[in-house]
């Protein structure tokens, strides 16, 4: 797979000198969230939504090079980075996936796009996979990184990936007991964090582990908590109603790491079969972070399939 994403035709990967470097910051005002959002480059657009514990400069390794054939718009969700932190109400819909992508369609929206396509990493790829099922004449094409439907993984725990995926389970308990517990010492959180699911800290740059751990403010982990509860209520709530009865109907492409909780317990092609008759998928080797492990790989892919092109 690795020497077929390397074939001749797709182009170098821009070597950036800083964080996102060219793209424009704005911040746009939805309808329950005021969203920061990264802008640059021309052609078809292409929206990337980063995922936990990590804000829009996940992207920085690959969204230059995306930049030179697609418009490319990076955000930080509601709740994480420079994005505004609302109240996830009393039964934390707030922070479900669905008002998360709703923030995403208002931000398309208001940057003049009917419809686009969307990659999504963790936390951001179930938010896009709420997006394509709830909004598919929408969504031209969608990629997830090392993840497999919220659903699944929800009717399919298993010991081992429970023993390394405990944190939805204990950011899901009533706040403020894993605010708390987390805002005691959250650069030691974050950094245990980053290491323990990749192969170390030596696959993000020093200036975007300090951008991390910049935005990991108690407000932050707060809102945090509240995604992950909405995630065993609501969002399972709605999975499941629509299990059986929705699926994507853009093509789907699915990328996971060798060496992640995903590609470690989970048969990932065959979970989004459940979801999406039109799946393309394959591993790389790389732990739960493949943008900023290895960005090459993902450039390379998002290059083809989101051109329209074969990518396996």
């Amino acid at each position: 797979m690795t020497d077929l994403l390397m074939e001749a035709g797709v182009p170098d990967l821009v070597q950036s000198k800083s964080l996102m470097e060219g793209f424009e910051r704005r911040r746009i005002k939805t309808r329950g969230a005021e969203i920061n959002v990264a802008i640059a480059g021309s052609g078809p657009p292409l929206l990337l939504i980063h995922g936990n514990p990590l804000t829009l400069v996940s992207w920085h390794k690959v969204a230059p090079s995306l930049a030179r054939d697609f418009t490319v718009i990076a955000m930080d969700m509601r709740g994480y980075g420079d994005s505004s932190k609302p109240d996830g109400g009393e039964d934390h819909s707030g922070y479900s996936f669905r008002a998360l992508g709703e923030d995403a369609f208002d931000v398309m929206d208001q940057l003049g796009f009917d419809t686009f396509s969307v990659a999504g990493h963790d936390r951001g790829g179930r938010v896009g996979f709420r997006m394509a099922l709830d909004r598919p004449e929408r969504i031209l094409r969608y990629s997830a990184l090392d993840i497999v439907p919220t659903h699944h993984v929800l009717n399919n725990i298993t010991l081992g990936w429970a023993s390394e995926s405990y944190h939805w389970f204990f950011m899901a308990q009533k706040a403020p007991f894993p605010e708390n517990l987390l805002g005691a010492d959250l650069d030691y959180y974050m950094r245990y964090k980053l290491n323990k699911k990749g192969v170390g800290l030596e696959i993000f740059t020093s200036e975007a582990m300090e951008e991390y751990i910049r935005c990991a403010t108690r407000e932050q982990i707060h809102a945090v908590c509240e995604d992950y509860r909405a995630t065993i209520t609501v969002d399972l709530a709605m999975d499941t109603a629509d299990y059986g009865k929705k699926k994507i109907a853009c093509p789907t492409l699915v990328i996971w790491g060798t060496n992640s909780h995903c590609g470690r317990h989970f048969k990932p092609v065959e979970a989004w079969q459940e979801w999406a008759d039109d799946v393309t998928g394959f591993p790389v080797p790389t732990g739960h972070y493949p943008a900023e492990h290895r960005p090459d790989l993902i450039y390379a892919a998002f290059w083809r399939f989101f051109r329209g092109e074969k990518v396996v």
